[in-house]
């Protein structure tokens, strides 16, 4: 049976019910997200809150799914706006859509724009983690000095990773290791080195670099050593990603900005092998803007600030590389000691089913088994009986969902018709019973949030048509038939 109706209101407002008044069982910690579909309570909760406050959840993360075009977005979106008022810095580090630009920019925040002659990110650029090493200075600064070297060096393997298909293997890693070290030495403050400059170095042939090849004076021996990777160099130069890894990064992320969107959308969908490089690059970049506000917030320096990160179209950077599967698996497995929420967005679970190799799926699987916070938008009935084996799903949520699936009716007075399970979700946390939701967004959520804009219809451009149709039919008019005294003329 249905509970019954429920009705909440502050004690101000229901002082004369009092003492007949009764709770609900709607959570009430974190963004308000909607209303419960069956009782009309008004639902809150995300990630950061139920971790931090409400202890809901062990782990601050949310996986969501649903068919395209019921609102999952949408609903992230209400989280970041809400999350960014409580002083958590929103990180959407690869929009590729965009879908949170705008939202970041009302915000106060930052968008920068990565692709082909839109700006580029420089891999060998310390960042702010460089920045805050020399800032902490001493012996804190020395060891983000050292994860800043493992990251570039992560980052470099990544790239010749997408180029060749397959892995570095790990003399080429040492390798690149010590040239990575020699650029760092020998290149002068406030600048950093480019990819170019590994390509130097690993011509020139300096004695640190030579020494891990165990070439043994032999420069033929040394050549053979390094010219695998030189070769690999030259194919992300001069290949596909050269123009937006070859140069200093356009924009840095600004620290102290109160949320950040690192916008990938002018990247080709069929790009596959930049959209994977774009987005390791965010990737590292931004966490890296993570790890150094909390080495300045561990030395005193800044006050402690959360991050919630947004990862949408999660199918598009798992299919491209395996490297991003390995990425977000060690993020979803860390993001408790580093500070961070994160919010994952795919379609299904079959997304994960396309991945080449039996370990790139079981981590993408695992990334719902791991999740604190799993929320479903309409899915087919196939897909929730697979997703209960992993989340617990009853009958009657298995039923709920599956009926959010469904097209619209066809409409008979023309008026437009939305699709049942639009802006309707469940929340599952554990084994408990899901909570189902119905969001309601405001004007302003719509003015920010329009995933459909290049189907929006544009009434300038069809005035305009219909002027020069006028035109041209007045002019073909007056070509057949020359007014005549007394003739009308159009």
């Amino acid at each position: 049976m249905d509970p019954p109706t429920m009705w909440r209101a502050t004690t101000v407002q229901a002082c004369g019910m009092w003492p007949f008044a009764a709770g609900s069982g709607s959570p009430m910690t974190g963004v308000p997200l909607g209303q419960h579909l069956f009782t009309g309570a008004t639902v809150c909760g995300d990630p950061l809150s139920w971790f931090t406050r409400a202890r809901y959840i062990s782990n601050p993360s949310l996986f969501m799914l649903g068919m395209p075009g019921l609102g999952k977005s949408t609903l992230v979106n209400r989280m970041l706006i809400g999350l960014a008022a409580t002083g958590v810095v929103p990180l959407v580090l690869g929009d590729l859509k965009p879908d949170y630009a705008d939202t970041v920019r009302a915000l106060g925040g930052q968008v920068i724009s990565i692709g082909r002659g839109r700006g580029g990110i420089n891999v060998l650029d310390p960042g702010a983690m460089g920045a805050a090493a020399a800032r902490i200075g001493g012996e804190a600064g020395e060891v983000l000095k050292a994860e800043t070297h493992g990251r570039v060096l992560n980052m470099v393997a990544a790239l010749v990773t997408i180029v060749r298909g397959h892995p570095m293997n790990d003399h080429e890693q040492s390798v690149l290791s010590a040239v990575l070290h020699h650029l760092r030495e020998r290149t002068p403050e406030g600048r950093a080195a480019l990819l170019p400059d590994l390509l130097r170095v690993l011509t020139e042939g300096p004695e640190r670099v030579r020494a891990v090849t165990l070439d043994r004076g032999d420069d033929t021996r040394y050549r053979d050593a390094v010219d695998p990777l030189h070769r690999s160099l030259l194919g992300i130069l001069d290949g596909p990603l050269g123009d937006t890894f070859a140069s200093q990064t356009s924009t840095r992320i600004d620290p102290a900005a109160p949320a950040v969107c690192i916008d990938i959308s002018g990247i080709g969908e069929a790009d596959t092998q930049l959209t994977a490089a774009a987005m390791l690059a965010a990737w590292s970049d931004g966490l890296g803007t993570v790890a150094a506000s909390h080495a300045l917030a561990d030395a005193g320096l800044t006050p402690r600030r959360w991050f919630f990160t947004v990862l949408d179209e999660l199918w598009r950077p798992l299919r491209a590389a395996s490297g991003i599967v390995d990425r977000i698996d060690a993020l979803t497995r860390l993001n408790r000691s580093l500070g961070l929420g994160d919010a994952k967005i795919t379609h299904t679970l079959k997304d994960a089913e396309a991945l080449g190799t039996d370990s790139d799926r079981a981590k993408a699987r695992g990334f719902v088994e791991r999740a604190g916070m799993v929320v479903c938008a309409g899915l087919p009935r196939a897909e929730m009986e697979e997703l209960g084996k992993v989340v617990g799903l009853s009958r009657r949520e298995i039923e709920l969902v599956s009926s959010w699936s469904s097209p619209p009716g066809w409409g008979v007075t023309g008026e437009h018709e939305e699709p049942p399970g639009r802006g309707r979700f469940l929340i599952k946390v554990g084994g408990r019973p899901g909570i189902p939701i119905k969001v309601d967004i405001t004007d302003a959520e719509r003015r920010l949030h329009n995933t459909n804009t290049r189907w929006t219809p544009n009434e300038v451009a069809i005035e305009q048509s219909l002027v020069q149709t006028v035109d041209q039919v007045a002019r073909a008019a007056q070509e057949e038939l020359p007014p005549l005294p007394g003739r009308w003329t159009a």
